[in-house]
């Protein structure tokens, strides 16, 4: 079977989905486990390598999701995607997982409606983008970006999304999109929306004598 160049898609904002595309197919692997992206990422990434066509000297990009999401799984999928990109000496192309979710779904039905992205960002509150559609390239055409809503302020409206996981399938589809387009990528930084939990111990107190 003859190798092509591909692409490789990683998403852990929620759950943890790899994505390989070559020669006009996508291969997909996935782990709906939202707190286990450590351990799934490393043998979901191992798959997407060895799908059929595919091999690390053929791949020609590293897909990125960048958010939003949860601190603590971001940054596992963004810090694998980094690596897997510096050590195939290949480009790392940032993508919101808003907007796969979006283009998904305006794909499927496409019309003029707008679409809005939710997600559960935990703390009662949403992460929210908001999209009027699909550009002259087939772009989602985004109107408002990412942000937090109190869940109690949410009116739900008849083109709402709610995602169960960012599909790492529909940020390689975009990519591609935008690459044949001649179009950027987002910003190498992920979109948290909030800061970590975490937090730096404060210094100690001085004890005067």
């Amino acid at each position: 079977m003859s190798l092509v160049p591909a692409l490789i898609a990683i998403d852990t904002s929620i759950g943890t989905s790899v994505a390989v595309g070559a020669g006009g197919e996508v291969f997909e692997f996935e782990s709906a486990d939202r707190r286990g992206h450590t351990e799934a990422i490393g043998e979901l990434i191992a798959a997407g390598l060895d799908a059929p066509g595919v091999s690390p000297a053929r791949i020609t990009g590293v897909v990125v999701g960048i958010g939003p999401g949860p601190f603590t799984g971001l940054r596992v999928g963004i810090a694998a995607a980094k690596a897997l990109a510096a050590g195939l000496g290949v480009p790392l192309l940032p993508l919101s997982g808003h907007e796969a979710v979006a283009f998904e779904a305006m794909s499927r039905t496409p019309d003029e409606r707008p679409v809005r992205v939710l997600q559960d960002a935990r703390r009662r509150e949403l992460f929210v983008t908001e999209y009027t559609g699909l550009d002259a390239r087939g772009l989602p055409a985004r109107s408002a970006d990412a942000h937090l809503l109190a869940r109690a302020d949410c009116v739900e409206e008849e083109r709402d999304v709610w995602p169960e996981r960012i599909p790492a399938a529909g940020l390689l589809r975009l990519a591609e999109l935008r690459l044949r387009a001649g179009r950027g990528f987002e910003p190498d930084r992920a979109l948290y929306l909030r800061a970590p939990d975490a937090a730096q111990p404060r210094a100690p107190k001085r004890v005067s004598a």
